[in-house]
């Protein structure tokens, strides 16, 4: 048998080639994303261990910024002379270091990344941990004079000589660049520019007395832990943040996490789609392989192989099948990771190819995927040859499969749709987004199982109806072409399936980010009410020196601040609760259109109040006139009053959990420090829009980081940042269908291969090899289109159900882009002709002769 076997695997290789692609899809983006995201993990753990002192010192921050508040933090800088003299240190520097800095040249033009990597400014004190090395000039010495990382001056055809303009917290300054340093080890992206530490703590951090952490490095007599815990000792337990080398490696680490989590899951993500899609592919392939071979399956069985035999004879086909795709997947995995460390270098992260990291589990991972997949698809199909009579060997070639009663997958399907259902009924009912969520994810599950469950229960009836205009324009052709789609609706239904579930989730995504721009459209249109806004476009604050030139801007007339910042407020039902509040200045209901419960915005925005939003305050107790101890970052705490309810729907500070905010005066007295997150400004008496938006662009001119929006750019700032998840969704989507397009190629050229009799007949009474072509290619457009419908009216259930959830944020709207659900469609029917192709070509190819002769 295990002879048998291999003789028809080799004989069918050229069958089974197509299912070994999808195999192979399948672990190349799981082999790729580990490989990948394993290299940047150990690069990034050499990078950290290899740069951090033996103890840092940093200011206890105590609250998260989910939003930055462009607030430093900071500690006195002559806490380093009392750490020098604490037994086992051998050296300690006062670190000066501010993120989001923006420099400009003499152009106006940024220097910064165009990756969205931060701009950093420190002070330049080299030591044998330092990532970079000066590499050409000298280091700077006093207040103008710099140095710059190699990378952002090649790319920005920056020199030494070259004069610089610095946006910092503090205010904008020059500097000269004197010195380029290289890194030694892996550049994150970020662009460094050094100062001399005496001007980076006073240019950067604008107080000559502060610093923003202690590097602190031991003799070798003394360990990490006892250094740690004697610099504790001396400044205070409570005092500040005190990490050895390790924990603040696996502090950097643990920021960097998410960043590379995000990478991995996503290409997860591509690997979990090409497995589910691949599956339906294979389980397609080998259930017409094992009724093509039902006579030689049955010969077996009549010269004595038994069930097993036969059950375990078509499984070893598919794990060989399985081992192959396997293999090339892990290699095409491996150029995978190749290709993406590739493209970091290009934007400006230097990893070496040469350091890729290839850990056992990958390889482990290939394989248990490879044929892991092969296994589960092929197991039914292998049952199915096992239950061949001995007598099939004197019976035709072809199996009686296509007549066979459908009852068990009506009953399953309607079981397991009914749940979904009833599931996704439940997530439009609920008030609980938490539950809705959980609904929802459960009712997308079930119905998409359904749906494949009782895919051929509609073969039938729907391609009748996509069809039914066949024999008007094809004639004869047209209706051959809708009995083949019909014939065996097992096989159609499973082909199709492959299609569906990418079009579903397309359809289902589109649903929810057309919702969403839509929401966000009418959002702001209600809202908003400045004439312009002036804001980062990655909301990234600037300083106020940015506020001060807009003010002076010709034309301008009321300006005001907006900032985030990140508070804990305690409740009265006992909850602490951490989050983002907004902080505004009077005269906020000139520029932006808010509808309150209870109160107004000057009691919203008077000093020692705050506002709420009256859905978060009924939840959790809350009324007008109730006082709430709120803690704000840098350890300042403060009790502040209630003042008024807003309907979160219509007030600023959107998206944060509690829609909490207040005037900007408080924030100054308990959080001060910050910078800006939006400026909105309205035109002075007798300035029209056009005038004042010229005047702003020119005054902003040389601050780069920030833009000037109307309302028609913020909704189109929306709908920028909404489109990145489009474009992933469209990734997945492209992937679906190609390997959708090789379960139409691979059923179509199984199809013609089991059809070769019929086929020779057709030609013999006088079909042509154009209309033999038309008709395999009408048979795929039809079966593409009918998984378009099916995909598309799923994907639009999941749609609309989605937006529900979004409802209890605040997405409202609903929207549904016809738009796209018409192009998916006229795109299904291209790619039903672009499958045809290669087995319509065959088939016409036939010899007429051999074709009637073939058994």
């Amino acid at each position: 048998m295990l002879k048998a076997t291999l003789r028809s695997f080799l004989a069918h290789k050229g069958r089974l080639l197509l299912s070994a692609l999808a195999v192979v899809l399948s672990v190349a983006f799981v082999t790729g994303s580990l490989i990948f995201s394993d290299t940047l993990s150990r690069t990034f753990d050499r990078l950290f261990a290899s740069t951090a002192a033996d103890v840092t010192v940093s200011p206890r921050t105590g609250l998260a910024e989910a939003v930055p508040s462009g607030r430093t933090a900071t500690l006195p800088a002559a806490l380093a002379q009392r750490v020098a003299g604490i037994e086992g240190v051998a050296a300690v520097r006062a670190e000066a270091e501010v993120q989001n800095i923006t420099v400009v040249d003499d152009a106006d033009a940024s220097v910064s990344p165009t990756t969205g990597a931060p701009t950093i400014g420190t002070a330049w004190q080299p030591t044998e941990r330092s990532p970079v090395e000066l590499t050409s000039g000298h280091p700077p010495r006093g207040t103008g004079q710099a140095v710059l990382d190699a990378e952002t001056a090649d790319r920005a055809d920056v020199s030494v000589g070259d004069v610089l303009t610095v946006v910092a917290p503090p205010g904008s300054f020059r500097v000269e660049v004197v010195g380029i340093a290289t890194f030694t080890t892996t550049n994150p992206g970020a662009a460094l520019l050094f100062l001399d530490p005496p001007a980076a703590r006073t240019m950067l951090l604008g107080d000559a007395g502060a610093a923003t952490a202690l590097a602190v490095t031991g003799t070798e007599a003394v360990s990490d832990e006892v250094l740690k815990q004697r610099v504790e000792t001396a400044l205070g337990a409570g005092a500040y943040e005190y990490r050895t080398a390790a924990e603040q490696a696996q502090s950097d680490v643990e920021q960097l996490g998410g960043f590379l989590d995000v990478l991995k899951y996503v290409m997860l993500g591509f690997a979990g789609v090409a497995v589910l899609v691949g599956i339906f592919l294979i389980v397609n392939t080998f259930s017409m392989l094992i009724a093509q071979r039902t006579r030689e399956l049955g010969l077996l069985r009549a010269l004595g192989a038994d069930r097993r035999q036969v059950r375990r004879s078509v499984l070893t086909e598919a794990l060989l099948t399985g081992l192959v795709g396997a293999t090339l997947g892990l290699a095409a995995g491996i150029g995978l990771a190749a290709g993406l460390i590739e493209l970091l270098n290009v934007i400006g992260m230097n990893i070496s190819a040469a350091e890729m990291v290839i850990g056992w589990v990958t390889p482990v991972a290939a394989y248990a995927v490879g044929l892991g997949v092969t296994f589960v698809a092929a197991y039914l199909p292998a049952r199915r040859a096992a239950a061949v009579s001995p007598m099939a060997a004197l019976a035709a070639a072809e199996v009686a499969d296509v007549g066979r009663p459908l009852h068990v997958r009506a009953v399953v399907g309607s079981v397991v749709g009914a749940g979904g259902a009833a599931a996704l009924a439940g997530c439009v009912a609920s008030e609980e987004t938490a539950s809705a969520a959980s609904l929802l994810g459960l009712g997308v599950g079930l119905t998409l199982v359904a749906t494949v469950i009782g895919g051929p229960l509609l073969v039938r009836p729907v391609i009748r109806v996509l069809g039914g205009a066949f024999p008007a324009l094809f004639g004869a052709v047209g209706r051959m072409s809708r009995r083949n789609a019909l014939r065996n609706p097992r096989r159609t239904g499973a082909t199709a399936a492959a299609l569906m579930v990418g079009l579903a989730l397309v359809g289902g995504m589109s649903v929810a980010s057309a919702s969403i721009t839509e929401s966000f459209d009418r959002r702001i249109d209600r809202t908003l009410g400045a004439d312009f806004g002036v804001q980062s476009g990655r909301f990234v604050p600037f300083p106020s020196e940015i506020t001060e030139q807009v003010r002076d801007t010709p034309g301008a007339g009321l300006v005001v601040r907006a900032r985030f910042a990140p508070v804990a407020v305690r409740l009265p039902d006992g909850q602490r609760v951490e989050t983002t509040a907004a902080a505004y200045d009077p005269r906020l209901d000139e520029v932006a259109n808010i509808t309150y419960a209870r109160g107004d915005t000057a009691a919203a925005l008077a000093p020692g109040r705050l506002a709420m939003d009256a859905d978060f305050a009924r939840e959790h107790g809350v009324r007008p006139g109730t006082v709430l101890p709120v803690e704000f970052q840098g350890g300042r705490s403060a009790e502040l009053t209630v003042g008024a309810l807003t309907d979160l729907d219509t007030a600023e500070g959107f998206g944060t959990r509690g829609g909490l905010f207040f005037g900007m005066t408080t924030l100054e007295r308990y959080a001060p420090g910050g910078q800006e997150s939006a400026l909105y400004v309205n035109a002075a008496p007798g300035t029209g829009d056009d005038e004042l938006r010229a005047a702003l662009e020119r005054t902003l001119q040389p601050y780069p980081q920030v833009q000037v929006r109307d309302l028609a750019d913020y909704k189109q700032l929306v709908r920028d940042q909404i489109v990145v998840l489009l474009y992933l969704v469209y990734a997945l989507l492209g992937l679906a269908i190609a390997i959708a397009v090789l379960g139409v190629v691979n059923t179509l050229a199984l199809s013609v291969v089991e059809r070769t009799r019929e086929i020779g007949l057709l030609r013999a009474i006088g079909l042509s090899r154009r209309q033999l072509r038309r008709m395999i290619r009408l048979e795929s457009v039809v079966i593409a289109v009918f998984g378009a419908v099916l995909g598309l009216a799923l994907g639009l259930v999941w749609g609309v159900c989605t937006q529900q959830v979004l409802a209890l944020q605040g997405m409202t709207a609903l929207a549904i882009p016809w738009g796209t659900v018409a192009a998916v469609v006229v795109g299904s029917a291209v790619i039903g002709v672009v499958a045809a192709v290669l087995p319509a070509l065959r088939a016409s190819r036939m010899n007429v002769l051999e074709a009637i002769a073939h058994e």
